[in-house]
């Protein structure tokens, strides 16, 4: 089995931009009333403030998490190859598994009891605990970990199928896909996400797993390890045809999204068409949101391999606490937003406020978790 290149700086610092994206994400949902989060900001936004996080939080959901799965695969593909699968496996249970953990069984918890933001009257803590640990809830209680939960479940998958079909000696032997392979991928990226969205609409979860996105997600671990396998990663990001796609969805993207708002405003259908069902809305939402977002990410890996492939002190800095940020950031973001509170409630400028001193605390906070034995091995 042929292993991935040496690890790469700019696909550390691509990382690290996705994660600080995912702050700005719940940041933005807690002031924006668009999307589910712990806790929302008592006012509602205004419909013009509302567009504003609509068009933002649907291009960032619309490539973000899916970037974060491809880099997974391209690494977990070297991986693999590198340690065998039982190494493979039991490193990946610490470095998913134990983070996933450590989410359920004391952040989740400490954000309901702790910080808990809605006043709400809890049980005593060994009462709730105890009936929080036997009924099983605290599966479905990973927060963002999801991603980390998620990621251990496919690296498991990888195992099995790799027992089934063995990775030959391809590295380098295939050719890099071209503007019409990637339109197809793209196009049934879409078609898949419209079938899924029919039985899993956005809004229902199985143990805190949105499926009507991981048609995504799937396609994208399964494209970092053949990106691995095969070598064409570094061609791709170099390829103008790379280029033309992120420039494409930078442009093209909020306009067709600006067209498909006023063409839900004329056209309406019965409840929210991003949840599903038999109707062009659902598919043309779809169509929008993995075109885009395979171009936003085409773009991106095309800007990190042309200009941050290097590493400095910040820039290593950031990239090496960037996971403890994403474990850690959630109920920092809540005791901010609950200080904020006493402050004018004007959503967009809260929004960027705590996005900023959410993610300066977090690193903060990330700093000094690694610093703890047992912690940093994890983080």
């Amino acid at each position: 089995m042929s292993s991935a290149p040496a690890r790469l700086p700019w696909i550390d610092h691509l990382r690290t931009l996705v994660i600080l994206l995912v702050v700005s994400m719940h940041a933005c949902v807690t002031y924006s009333h668009v999307g589910d989060w712990y806790v929302m900001a008592e006012r509602v936004p205004s419909l013009p403030e509302k567009l504003v996080f609509i068009f933002w939080q649907a291009h960032l959901q619309s490539f973000f998490m899916g970037l974060l799965f491809f880099i997974s695969g391209y690494f977990a593909h070297g991986a693999l190859g590198r340690h065998g699968p039982g190494r493979f496996l039991r490193e990946r249970a610490v470095r998913l598994g134990l983070p996933t953990l450590l989410y359920m069984l004391v952040i989740h918890p400490f954000i309901l009891l702790g910080l808990n933001p809605w006043h709400a009257d809890f049980p005593p803590f060994a009462e709730f605990y105890v009936r929080y640990l036997l009924t099983g809830r605290f599966l479905g209680s990973s927060g963002p970990l999801w991603f980390a939960f998620a990621l251990l479940i496919f690296c498991v998958v990888l195992v099995v199928w790799r027992r089934v079909r063995p990775a030959g000696a391809t590295a380098g032997n295939e050719a890099v896909p071209g503007a019409a392979q990637l339109w197809r991928f793209g196009l049934l990226l879409a078609v898949g996400t419209f079938a899924m969205r029919l039985c899993q609409p956005l809004g229902t979860n199985v143990l805190n797993f949105q499926l009507g996105y991981f048609v995504q997600y799937v396609a994208a671990f399964a494209a970092g390890v053949a990106a691995a396998r095969s070598g064409w990663l570094l061609p791709l990001s170099a390829s103008a045809t790379a280029r033309r796609a992120g420039r494409l969805a930078l442009v093209g993207g909020p306009v067709l999204l600006l067209v498909l708002v006023v063409a839900l405003i004329k056209h309406p259908v019965g409840g929210d068409p991003q949840n599903g069902g038999w109707h062009w809305q659902a598919l043309a939402l779809a169509g929008w949101e993995q075109l885009t977002g395979l171009g936003l990410s085409l773009g991106l890996l095309a800007l990190f391999a042309r200009r941050f492939n290097r590493d400095g002190p910040v820039l290593r800095w950031l990239a090496d606490r960037s996971f403890a940020v994403y474990v850690l950031h959630p109920p920092v973001l809540i005791a901010l937003m609950m200080a904020y509170r006493a402050l004018p409630q004007v959503p967009l400028a809260l929004a960027v406020l705590l996005t900023l001193t959410g993610l300066a605390a977090s690193y903060a906070l990330a700093d000094l978790a690694r610093r703890v034995p047992g912690l940093r091995a994890i983080l």
